[in-house]
C-alpha cells in the first residue's frame, strides 16, 4: 500500500490541532456579560416567530416548514455528539415531536427557537450517550477506495476521523462545547445559551478541550502512523 505514506505525509498532529485553535481567535461574539448567564429579551429577533405563531394554532403546514428549516442542522449536531445516524434520527424525531405536542406553549422573547431546539437536541443526546451502548452498524466505516484519484478524499476523511475520535474521548461538557463551536460555528454566547451556562464557563471549556485534544492526538501519534503505514 504505497499510497499510505503519501496519504499520511500531510496529516500532522499540529495541523489537526490547529484547525481547532482557529476557533479560539474568533471574535464575533454576541453582546453578553462575560461573567453572567446570557439573558435573551423580547427585542431579540427570531426568524421563526411567524411560523411559531401559526404552529400555536395547530397549523401543520407551518410545522412542516419549521422542520424543513431546522432538521438538517439538528440531525448533524446529533450525529456528531452520538457518532451514529440511527440514534441521531431518534433524537431528532423525539425533539420535533416535542415541538408539536407543546406547540401552544412557546413564549416569544425568552430565547430564539433555534437556540431552544439545539439545547433540547444536545440534552437528549447527552441522556442517550450516558445509557449503555451497543454497536451501531452506522458506525462501521466504508471500505477504503485505493484508487489514486481517491487519495485526497481519503486524506480528508482520515483527518476528520482522527479529530472526531479524539473529541469523543473528551469529558462530556468539553466535547459538547467543542462540537457546537467547531462544527456548528456558534459563538461563545450562543454556546452558553444552548448549554445554559456562562460565557466565561464556555471559554474555559473550549480552552481545556483544545489542550486535551492536543494531548490525546500526540499521545496516539505513534499508533496513528502505524495504522496508516501498515
Amino acid at each position: 500500500m504505497t499510497y499510505a505514506l503519501d496519504v499520511w505525509a500531510p496529516v500532522k498532529i499540529e495541523d489537526i490541532a490547529s484547525s481547532i485553535d482557529a476557533r479560539a481567535v474568533r471574535t464575533t461574539e454576541k453582546p453578553a456579560a462575560s461573567s453572567g448567564r446570557p439573558q435573551p429579551t423580547a427585542a431579540v429577533h427570531d426568524e421563526d416567530q411567524a411560523l411559531l405563531d401559526r404552529l400555536a394554532q395547530s397549523d401543520e403546514a407551518a410545522f412542516r416548514e419549521l422542520v424543513q428549516r431546522h432538521i438538517d442542522r439538528a440531525f448533524g449536531l446529533a450525529v456528531r455528539i452520538l457518532g451514529g445516524k440511527a440514534d441521531a434520527e431518534d433524537v431528532v424525531q423525539d425533539t420535533f415531536l416535542k415541538v408539536w405536542t407543546h406547540r401552544g406553549e412557546w413564549q416569544h422573547g425568552r430565547a430564539k427557537f433555534s437556540t431552544w431546539l439545539y439545547r433540547v437536541v444536545t440534552n437528549r443526546c447527552i441522556d442517550l450517550w450516558r445509557r449503555p451502548r451497543t454497536d451501531d452498524v452506522d458506525a462501521i466505516p466504508e471500505p477504503a477506495d485505493a484508487r489514486p484519484d481517491a487519495v485526497s478524499t481519503m486524506h480528508r476523511h482520515q483527518v476528520s476521523t482522527l479529530l472526531e475520535d479524539a473529541i469523543k474521548r473528551l469529558p462530556e461538557q468539553q466535547r459538547i462545547a467543542l462540537i457546537l463551536s467547531y462544527h456548528e460555528d456558534m459563538s461563545n454566547a450562543e454556546i452558553a445559551e444552548v448549554m445554559e451556562t456562562t460565557v466565561s464557563a464556555v471559554e474555559s471549556l473550549l480552552k481545556r478541550g483544545r489542550q486535551q485534544l492536543r494531548a490525546i492526538l500526540r499521545q496516539n501519534e505513534g499508533d496513528i502512523r502505524q495504522t496508516f503505514t501498515d
